[in-house]
């Protein structure tokens, strides 16, 4: 390979996006139809649409609008075990051209795949690429997201969906907007933010980035000209009378640890609350068999629940406590977890133990309405956990128990401001849905001149 084919693999294609909806199906609300539309035309755009909300059909009528306007295939990835919702919902509105694929072989015009399976599959088999819950590629150094950018490049139409952008740290917008194809993430950082060390390292130790005081609103205005956000239809001016979610009731209990934490090799006279991250883990140790009783006793007043836990000693001990719970761990094939999460959508399992990281995105449990939760610093992971159940098309309450210990009060909070922080992120996102903002390009007419010792 050339330098110059190097450099070529690593452009993005830059050919003119979007074509017309010419299929929008009677059954899709008021606001899924003008979500489809506007991303069709779009062409290479980012749907932030709550969970709930119809994101599956919206992804489907596109894929179907570019199959049947491109003749050529499109393929969706998604988390592990969603597949079968997309086919499920296809079979659902008559679209038929559709499979889901495990080792990149396929025949039909709208392909699906797990992240997990991407390496199986070759871009120039696509003209269109729908990542659902997009929200993987927030790791600006993650292998996923490295992945993901790359594949998507030579693509010419590509769509990301996800009901949580970034909520936590708008700089993570930056990984979308690269993978689209726009500003790439270090570019976003220079132009919209500045950081405490006067660096243009992303990722360097210590370098904390915030948005510059005179460009938060351009910034906003920025992510709205390649995003479309809501969370509700009437932040698109729709009617919200038939998206009323059931009441959300979410239950603290913290439980005692008994044996004082060890901190810098020194026992603490009295039980503290812990601070630092490392105090967090050694407290989450400490009180495995308490938080697991708990949970379990939580679990037993319901007939339906899903147990969420971080550590497999957790999940181990659940699974004995709760003899009718069925486990997935990490260590699982992919088929074995598919078949776990299958049964478990199907009511065919009535108590489920699992992490949020391996199965908390894209999966719809509207069938159950108690879950345990053991909250982590991840924000993203609770709110998608949640949002399994609570979600619309659930007919009754929910009821969501965090069970954590009475050292770890400071997790709980750090869950509750990143609520804030993303409720605040929709609002400046929605509040210019419908502003215009243009990214001028500066061409370099300057002589080059060489250095002598170059000559």
């Amino acid at each position: 390979m050339t330098y110059e084919q190097l450099i070529e693999s690593k452009r993005h294609s830059i050919q003119d996006f979007g074509i017309e909806a010419k299929y929008i199906p009677d059954t899709m609300f008021d606001y899924q139809g003008y979500v489809t539309s506007h991303m069709t035309r779009k062409g290479r755009y980012a749907g932030y649409l709550d969970t709930g909300t119809g994101k599956t059909f919206v992804e489907l009528v596109i894929a179907y609008n570019y199959a049947l306007a491109t003749n050529k295939r499109v393929l969706i990835i998604c988390p592990l075990a969603v597949a079968f919702q997309f086919i499920k919902e296809a079979a659902k509105f008559g679209f038929d051209d559709i499979e889901y694929s495990k080792e990149g072989k396929f025949t039909k015009k709208i392909v699906i795949c797990n992240y997990e399976r991407l390496h199986y599959f070759n871009e120039q088999d696509f003209e269109c690429v729908i990542c659902d819950e997009s929200s993987i590629l927030k790791n600006a150094e993650g292998f996923t997201t490295a992945s993901v950018t790359s594949f998507l490049r030579k693509i010419k139409y590509r769509f990301l969906f996800t009901a949580t952008p970034s909520p936590n740290d708008y700089v993570e917008l930056g990984t979308s907007s690269e993978a689209l194809g726009y500003l790439g993430y270090v570019d976003m950082l220079t132009k919209f933010f500045t950081n405490n060390q006067d660096t243009i390292s992303p990722m360097g130790i210590g370098v904390e980035w915030r948005l510059k005081g005179h460009a938060k609103k351009a910034f906003f205005e920025w992510v709205s000209s390649w995003s479309i956000s809501m969370r509700k239809p009437s932040d698109l001016g729709f009617d919200d009378s038939r998206h009323i979610l059931p009441e959300l009731i979410v239950n603290d209990y913290y439980v005692e640890n008994k044996k004082p934490l060890v901190i810098n090799g020194q026992g603490q006279l009295f039980n503290i609350v812990a601070k630092t991250r490392s105090e967090i883990a050694a407290e989450n140790r400490m009180t495995i068999i308490e938080r697991c009783e708990k949970a379990a006793e939580l679990g037993s007043l319901h007939d339906t629940t899903v147990y969420w836990c971080n550590l497999n000693p957790e999940g181990d001990l659940l699974a004995k406590l709760d003899k009718g719970a069925v486990q997935i761990s990490g260590s699982m094939k992919l088929e074995k977890k598919e078949e776990i999460l299958l049964a478990f959508s199907n009511g065919e399992i009535k108590k489920l133990i699992t992490k949020a990281r391996i199965t908390a995105f894209g999966l719809n449990w509207q069938h159950c309405n108690h879950t345990v939760f053991f909250p982590g610093f991840s924000y993203e992971q609770y709110y998608q956990a949640i949002r399994r159940f609570w979600r619309f098309g659930q007919q009754r309450e929910v009821y969501a128990d965090r069970v954590t210990s009475d050292g770890q009060i400071r997790v709980i909070q750090a869950i509750d401001a990143k609520a804030q922080k993303s409720n605040e992120l929709f609002s400046e996102l929605n509040a210019n849905i419908n502003r215009k903002f243009e990214v001028k390009k500066t061409a370099f007419d300057k002589n080059i001149s060489i250095p002598s010792f170059l000559k």
